[in-house]
């Protein structure tokens, strides 16, 4: 059985730093711990590594040393990637101004990752962002992603009854 494959946008490891929100500091950081052991198959983007590069230090530093305590897949951005993305702004799920937002989206369907884990709330974590994936999935063949923040994979780490890894 296959690991479960999670696309990380930047808001998820951004908030391994994050002390004016401890529940979400804990939760990712609980999320981390699962990723250590080997519980996913992690994917990131070089889009996610470029907005790491424009936090200030001493931020920066840490969130670079934080990825450097787990394997992870390295997705470039690429055509394919590119038009996918597009398809969210050409519908009108997103606009051109979230078109990184589009780009970790687009990633994690074209890399057929299982879920996005994002605590990005205003552009992916939120029903209309949701049900445009379903729809651009569709329309471009792909299979459908689910999006969820850290706490859903945190929350019954301790059952995991029905969860495949």
């Amino acid at each position: 059985m296959r690991k479960t494959r999670i696309y990380l946008d930047t808001s998820v490891i951004s908030h391994l730093e994050q002390n004016d929100v401890p529940d979400k500091m804990n939760d990712t950081l609980r999320l981390w711990e699962q990723i250590k052991q080997g519980q996913y198959e992690v994917y990131i983007s070089n889009v996610t590594l470029d907005e790491i590069g424009r936090c200030y230090e001493p931020k920066q530093t840490v969130l670079t040393e934080y990825l450097a305590q787990i394997d992870y897949n390295l997705i470039t951005i690429n055509k394919e990637i590119d038009d996918v993305a597009q398809k969210f702004i050409d519908n009108n799920i997103l606009t051109i101004k979230s078109l990184d937002d589009c780009r970790h989206i687009a990633c994690s369907i074209v890399c057929e990752c299982d879920i996005i884990i994002s605590w990005n709330f205003k552009h992916i974590v939120n029903y209309r962002t949701i049900k445009g994936v379903k729809l651009v999935s569709l329309m471009t063949g792909y299979d459908e992603v689910a999006i969820y923040s850290p706490t859903v994979l945190v929350e019954g780490e301790d059952s995991n009854v029905g969860i495949e890894n």
